[in-house]
């Protein structure tokens, strides 16, 4: 192998790839990552049997050649490289990586005992992917972060003609948005469960380019989703379980008593400001009325915090309160000036919307379901 890649962009492409290595492989294979350098590309692959990555990047390719090597070690050289090209080139037992007078070997890792990847599945439709990395931004927050319950650590994609919807929960919150798309068949159905950061890292990385989605099947313990877009192509493994019944949790318009607009960085600011002198289990309590947000935190017997902030308020007054890290995480989402909140009773999960204008009705197309911490008494 004897090629020469750009520094910023092998590193980018590297790094990406070296970001879905197992940082604790079963076995140690699977911490290699392969540089398969041909036809005026280099193309680097890893897989750890629950996720691959690939990506292809243009190159100056004097020798071809296919070589495994150690991801993470690969992915440090490039990043800190003082030029901006890198050359590459050994056979099959090391690998010189060189730019300006830098330069290491790598031993190679055996190439025949690294697994093959998986295949991508037939394409099942095309989405923006700006748009498909907004609404996975959107609703990755309130994924899970325990991996003893699987179930919660992923995002449901619902395809349901020229839709998709995704779901997430940690028992706590919960979040949808749902986008338009092209799919390949305009009456499909089907349901995904996939890893939630896995997906959030897929979808940033393809954002600027037009996403094929392809879902391969979903049967229990058997299922695959793959994308591919901008040179990049990525698989996972479907996580196996039944995502529980969430919709019912968002609030029926008829059932809405209150509503509330405020401006979101306003109330973001507010929000940080007071959590200071919150306690991790203790909520930031919030009463809507007046005209005002009035924020508070902590104790008689501690440090206490007060904010107020203009809202406008429509219907009863609400006192309710919330966990200052799960709000801040749904205000985030939002990507919009104006959070809108609607309530059916103080002490039941709100539905936090963003609106561009205050003269905006919420659409169905996104909601983030906040549950109220327990006011003291």
């Amino acid at each position: 192998m004897k090629v020469r890649v750009g520094r910023e962009v092998l590193a980018e492409a590297v790094g990406w790839v070296a970001k879905g290595l197992p940082s604790r492989p079963s076995v140690p294979i699977l911490a290699g990552m392969v540089v398969d350098a041909a036809d005026g590309q280099v193309t680097l692959s890893g897989f750890d049997y629950e996720s691959s990555a690939q990506v292809s990047v243009p190159a100056e390719v004097a020798d071809g050649g296919r070589v495994l090597v150690s991801g993470r070690l690969l992915s440090d050289i490039c990043r800190s490289m003082p030029r901006d090209s890198v050359d590459l080139s050994g056979d099959a037992s090391r690998v010189q990586v060189v730019s300006g007078s830098s330069r290491f070997a790598l031993q190679t890792l055996p190439l025949n005992e690294y697994p093959a990847l998986p295949e991508l599945p037939g394409a099942s439709g095309v989405v923006k992917g700006d748009a498909f990395a907004r609404a996975v931004a959107q609703v990755v927050s309130a994924s899970g972060r325990d991996d003893t319950l699987p179930v919660f650590t992923g995002i449901r994609v619902e395809l349901r003609g020229s839709t998709i919807s995704l779901l997430a929960t940690d028992r706590y919150r919960l979040a949808l948005r749902v986008i338009e798309w092209e799919p390949a068949d305009p009456t499909v159905e089907a349901n995904a469960l996939v890893p939630a950061r896995m997906l959030h890292d897929v979808a940033k990385a393809m954002s600027g380019h037009d996403l094929t989605l392809a879902l391969g099947s979903t049967r229990t313990g058997d299922g695959l989703i793959g994308f591919e877009g901008g040179g990049r192509r990525a698989t996972s493994r479907l996580i196996d379980g039944d995502f529980p019944k969430v919709r019912s949790l968002i609030p029926a318009e008829s059932a809405i008593t209150s509503t509330v607009q405020v401006d979101t960085a306003s109330l973001v600011e507010a929000v940080k400001r007071v959590a200071l002198v919150a306690e991790r289990t203790t909520p930031v309590r919030i009463n809507f009325a007046d005209g005002t947000a009035t924020l508070d935190a902590g104790s008689g017997e501690e440090a206490q915090a007060s904010e107020s902030v203009e809202a406008t308020v429509t219907g009863d007054p609400v006192s309710t309160g919330f966990n200052a890290g799960y709000l801040l995480d749904a205000l985030a989402s939002l990507g919009m000036p104006i959070a809108h909140f609607a309530f059916t009773q103080p002490m039941k999960p709100a539905n936090l919307t963003g609106l561009r204008a205050p003269d905006q009705t919420p659409t169905g197309d996104s909601a983030y379901i906040l549950m109220p911490m327990r006011l003291p008494t």
